[in-house]
């Protein structure tokens, strides 16, 4: 096994990203979260012949379908914005065979370093807005309004 250098093995720093659909950056993103892949679990019971009770945790099936969670400031002409047109759509026309294709978009969260190099990506596919909340307005504070996008998606797979 290899040592961990801890020189050439930085951290992966993720103050620097971006949201690409489908060749478009999504603006004014504070976070992203649900960068989950998971392998299911199943778990085996047995008793030994001399009664002992054993538990094992055995691998089940890949879980490829997910959500992610995406924190941006919010637009001020939502007519304008990408995103919301696309929700807009899906919820006015629904999510029809004929126009499922159409509906469904395939994309990357992307993280850079410092100099603005490529450092992770993520890529999601056949991905659809469920949900789009903003957050609470209040007179007593001075600060942009932000809202929450709920994306679903097929499959998830860090390639770098």
């Amino acid at each position: 096994m290899p040592a961990f250098n801890l020189i050439q093995d930085d951290p992966l720093v993720g103050t620097t990203f971006f949201l690409e659909i489908q060749g478009a950056n999504v603006t004014n993103l504070t976070s992203v979260d649900g960068l989950a892949m998971e392998i299911e679990t199943a778990e085996v019971v047995q008793r030994t012949p001399d009664g002992k009770f054993l538990q094992h945790v055995a691998m089940s099936k890949n879980k490829f379908t997910g959500q992610l969670t995406l924190k941006r400031y919010a637009p001020l002409v939502m007519s304008n914005d990408e995103v919301w047109k696309w929700f807009n759509d899906i919820r006015s026309k629904g999510m029809a065979a004929s126009n499922r294709a159409q509906q469904r978009k395939s994309g990357s969260v992307v993280v850079y370093d410092a100099a603005l190099n490529e450092v992770a990506r993520w890529n999601f596919t056949d991905a659809w807005p469920s949900k789009i909340e903003q957050d609470g307005l209040d007179v007593t504070k001075n600060e942009p309004v932000s809202e929450t996008i709920t994306l679903q998606y097929e499959t998830l797979a860090r390639i770098k």
